[in-house]
């Protein structure tokens, strides 16, 4: 939008970097945030009632401040293939879609939201299919903190015994495990944080609400993260409990299809249950867009790059 495209394109190997290091800056930062609210979305309504707050006490109680960071390193690794495939994924798409707009309307650079949805839904599937086993192994991590303090031994000592765990008891496919509900989060995900980032920042430079700095950042991050929530937050339900379910000995499983898991959440624990975990979820996005977002475009201001 703002950039001299044809001068910039080339530099899509700095703008990985600069995505993967930004990245990783936020995850580490909002990490605590995320466990609580995959914890929260496994948790049952039909035994005790419980929120996000009594969730990151109970943890913090429980395993200490470390705990809060279980399957961190999944994370992280997942990060270093998702985040700039589909950053820079978007930002490509978006340059072919403004070069053949110039072709077509004399030199219009205007692409549309829903333009910009569709771009978003797609970089952000492209980067799923990639990233979903370091995916599955963080929600595993991530859950199996409560099977110990259920007294129970943990299933993996760490990231890369959770794989070898995996691929032997489930075959390589399994790492895929919930990679159907995943794209559908990943696309409904990036078609409101991207096209919104994009889309909200755009208005607030245009109209002068301010400058292309940290504020536009900040307000963009923020409408970018509710919307990205409000959509996605179903999927991310559906997806955490498929990823976390085990085949019993004799191979069944409580969901056999994204479908099912969605139906009997909602016939078990009502609507609200797709929502389950929106605040926790939102007030990650929202911080974790906060930092990513101003990170990256600081470096990419460091580096003599133009504006995302």
């Amino acid at each position: 939008m703002k950039e001299s495209h044809g001068h910039e394109q080339p530099k899509t190997h700095t703008k990985i970097l600069l995505a993967s290091l930004s990245a990783m800056v936020a995850e580490t930062a909002t990490f605590p945030i995320d466990l609580t609210k995959t914890r929260l979305q496994l948790h049952s309504s039909t035994t005790k009632p419980i929120n996000a707050f009594m969730v990151a006490v109970e943890i913090f109680r429980q395993q200490g401040p470390l705990g809060l960071y279980q399957g961190l390193s999944p994370a992280i690794l997942r990060h270093l293939f998702y985040t700039p495939i589909r950053i820079v994924g978007y930002e490509n798409l978006r340059y072919l879609v403004v070069v053949n707009d110039e072709v077509a309307a004399g030199g219009g650079r205007f692409v549309s939201l829903s333009n910009k949805a569709l771009l978003g839904g797609i970089s952000g599937v492209i980067a799923q299919v990639v990233a979903s086993p370091a995916d599955l192994v963080k929600v595993r991590m991530q859950a199996h903190g409560r099977t110990i303090n259920q007294g129970l031994h943990p299933r993996y000592s760490g990231p890369f015994d959770a794989f070898s765990k995996i691929i032997g008891a489930e075959g390589f496919g399994g790492l895929w495990k919930g990679v159907l509900p995943n794209i559908q989060r990943a696309f409904l995900v990036n078609m409101g944080e991207l096209a919104c980032y994009d889309h909200a920042k755009g208005f607030i430079i245009q109209n002068q609400i301010s400058a292309d700095n940290i504020y536009a950042h900040t307000l963009a991050s923020i409408m970018s993260g509710l919307s990205a929530t409000a959509l996605s937050c179903p999927a991310d339900v559906v997806k955490t409990r498929m990823m976390n379910q085990e085949a019993s000995r004799d191979g069944k499983v409580m969901y056999r299809s994204s479908y099912e898991c969605l139906v009997k959440t909602v016939r078990m624990e009502g609507l609200k249950a797709l929502w389950k975990g929106f605040f926790p979820t939102w007030a990650r996005l929202g911080p974790w867009q906060f930092v990513f977002w101003v990170t990256y475009e600081k470096f990419r201001q460091a580096v003599g790059l133009s504006s995302f």
